[in-house]
């Protein structure tokens, strides 16, 4: 059983937490860019990169295994695709967070999670 972060979660339930970072990973690898929270932003950065290279891979059971966290299937062949050749060469460092400034409205800290 994975031990659980130190903290508060970013949504409420571990389940919810895992599922709101797979969203947003999904996200980041059809769109290559997504705009969120800092605390999320870092939170998705490890799981992308290892999504990533694990698809570097390309064999079937890579697929399956990152099927397992993101669901769609456009985004994984997104991934497979186009994402994961062109970090072939790469030893790890796929994404860049850059900080934004404050939200209107609430002022959370806000970043940009984009593909390197």
């Amino acid at each position: 059983m994975p031990r659980p972060r130190k903290g508060a979660r970013l949504g409420g339930s571990p389940s919810h937490e895992r599922k709101l970072l797979a969203n947003l990973a999904t996200d980041l690898f059809i769109h290559e860019k997504v705009t969120t929270t800092l605390p999320r932003a870092k939170a998705v950065r490890p799981l992308a990169e290892r999504l990533i290279t694990t698809a570097r891979k390309g064999d079937l059971h890579s697929k399956r295994t990152v099927l397992r966290t993101i669901r769609s299937r456009e985004a994984v062949s997104r991934l497979f695709d186009d994402v994961a050749p062109r970090y072939a060469n790469r030893a790890g460092g796929y994404t860049r967070i850059t900080k934004i400034g404050p939200r209107r409205g609430d002022g959370a800290e806000e970043a940009i999670i984009e593909l390197v």
